[in-house]
């Protein structure tokens, strides 16, 4: 299983060049398994639209009805743990809190974090997939 942060999420859907060879095969090898998308990305995306810093092709009921619909995606609660976590992170990491619940609920699976984000790579205390 992988997370995936929502930059990669809405790059994966729309099949941006942005992606990396890396990431892209991470997603493609974890289809069969599990594609994490935090809940939050939703909200993320939500916000990105309503203040015009994204424009999807569709509605966004439609745009998130065919992207949660995509090989192994599977969508994660904001659990009670993953709240807990996401204000526990060890080491120093940036306030944004859409970002330190994607982080947390990568490391209270276990997984790899699909990224881009410098703030997150930068961060030792989650594996990532740049």
């Amino acid at each position: 299983m992988i997370v995936l942060d929502t930059h990669i999420w809405v790059w994966w859907v729309h099949e941006d060049e942005r992606l990396t060879q890396a990431q892209r095969e991470a997603i493609t090898a974890n289809e069969a398994d599990t594609v994490g998308v935090s809940a939050i990305s939703c909200w993320e995306i939500a916000k990105l639209v309503e203040s015009d810093r994204l424009e999807l092709p569709s509605p966004l009921e439609e745009w998130f009805e065919q992207a949660l619909n995509y090989p192994g995606v599977q969508l994660l609660a904001l659990t009670p743990e993953i709240a807990i976590e996401s204000t526990r992170l060890p080491g120093e990491f940036h306030r944004d809190p859409a970002d330190q619940i994607i982080v947390a609920t990568a490391r209270v699976y276990g997984s790899s974090l699909v990224t881009s984000d410098d703030k997150i790579l930068n961060y030792s205390h989650v594996t990532t997939i740049r």
